[in-house]
């Protein structure tokens, strides 16, 4: 909308449906909107309003809480959904701290889908070969783009912890500050939305695909967990002796209860499969062990006032908004039902029956349909109108006939 309207406090209105709208643009069925698809208020939120500084025409973006017109939240909000799961806490007189680590790819063009990405060709006139994990100066070639980069996370406010060259070919990760778990959400979206907009200049493209590339590392979005007490800001996983507490317990616990019934909403795409089932320290189980990147679960190396629960199931394609409040809801439901995990796991291991999680979306989205819990935890509405929504794609997945079909099976008898 123009500048002038927005300072005049002018409503934004959408349709109510557009909140289920899949990734292809159809929708589901109107049953699960409201017949009607009547509308929704969008309200800017104040402290999220932006100049966006790699635009040349002067543009700002606001981030907004959909709401019904009668003034709640709309159930079928994710952001909404973060919110009301961050209420639950604060009932309870705690406070949930996040940080959210975020993969991602840098590619060349690919103006031919039906080809495989390729890595950009760098200030020396090269591509990058190779894995360079952790390099000083994998990213040289890209410096023009990374600056940029930096400048507008500086801009924008998006205060950044670490910054690194990841496992796979021109694969990057970001580690964000911990903080409030909304702030967190906004800051991974303002994030991915900056990437790629910059790349757009630079004449590149990000990709935050799960699996973008075979026989390589998958793209994720670790989410690191920790519960304080809202007035004081003590880790409640942590006693005075430095000890893990039963909230902590009870955490994990939570976590392992509900992290089947919630695989869809952490992995939401058909190819959110393709990294979880070629695992590269992309885990798809719910085990728990002290720093252990096979587990689902990871325990890092910290102090005791830093004791946090790193969730490795997500991927760059999740929404931060759900993803983080889906695994911010099972550690409560743990917490609330004093739930106790299992013993943690160390070194080579094999994942039980009770720990192992869907391997495709069909699955995933079978098992959230018959999870009690998802629609108690996130409300009927929401749960089934995800589902419909999801279906859609995986129906349209189903609808093509992938190159590989074509190359293995027609020469078949």
């Amino acid at each position: 909308m123009t500048a002038e309207g927005f300072l005049e406090g002018r409503r934004l209105q959408l349709a109510r449906g557009v909140l289920l709208q899949c990734i292809m643009g159809g929708y589901p069925p109107s049953r699960f909107y409201g017949s009607d698809d009547g509308d929704l208020a969008l309200v800017a939120d104040p402290k999220q309003i932006h100049r966006l500084p790699w635009s040349q025409q002067p543009r700002a973006l606001a981030i907004c809480d959909a709401d019904e017109l009668t003034g709640e939240s709309s159930r079928l909000s994710t952001r909404g959904q973060l919110k009301a799961v961050v209420a639950r806490y604060a009932a309870l007189g705690l406070a949930p701290v996040v940080a959210t680590e975020l993969e991602f790819f840098v590619f060349a063009p690919n103006p031919d889908p039906t080809q495989p990405f390729q890595p950009p060709l760098g200030l020396d006139g090269r591509r990058e070969d190779g894995q360079s994990a952790f390099s000083i100066s994998s990213n040289n070639g890209l410096r023009p783009f990374f600056s940029e980069v930096y400048a507008c996370m500086a801009a924008l406010g998006l205060p950044r912890d670490t910054f690194m060259h990841e496992m796979g070919v021109s694969q990057f990760e970001i580690n964000l500050l911990h903080g409030d778990p909304l702030l967190l959400a906004d800051q991974t979206f303002l994030f991915k939305h900056l990437l790629k907009e910059v790349a757009l200049k630079h004449g590149l493209t990000v990709v935050c695909m799960a699996k973008p590339l075979a026989h390589t590392p998958g793209s994720s979005m670790h989410i690191h967990q920790s519960v304080v007490e809202a007035d004081s800001g003590r880790n409640v996983f942590s006693d005075d002796a430095g000890e893990p507490t039963a909230a902590f317990r009870h955490f994990i616990g939570g976590q392992q209860a509900c992290l089947a019934d919630f695989t869809a909403l952490f992995a939401p795409n058909v190819n959110s499969y393709q990294r979880l089932c070629h695992p590269f320290a992309s885990p798809n189980n719910a085990c728990w062990s002290h720093d252990n990147r096979s587990a689902g679960l990871r325990i890092p190396a910290s102090s005791p006032v830093a004791r946090r629960v790193e969730n490795r199931l997500p991927g760059a394609d999740a929404n931060p908004y759900l993803a983080i409040a889906a695994s911010l809801a099972a550690g409560l439901y743990g917490i609330e039902h004093r739930l106790e995990p299992s013993a943690a796991i160390q070194g080579e291991f094999e994942v039980p029956d009770n720990l192992s999680l869907p391997c495709t979306l069909h699955a995933a989205l079978e098992r959230l349909k018959r999870s009690h819990l998802a629609k108690e935890l996130f409300g009927t509405e929401f749960i089934e109108g995800y589902i419909a929504s999801k279906t859609l794609e995986l129906t349209s997945f189903f609808d093509e006939i992938t190159p590989w079909e074509r190359r293995v099976l027609a020469a078949q008898a």
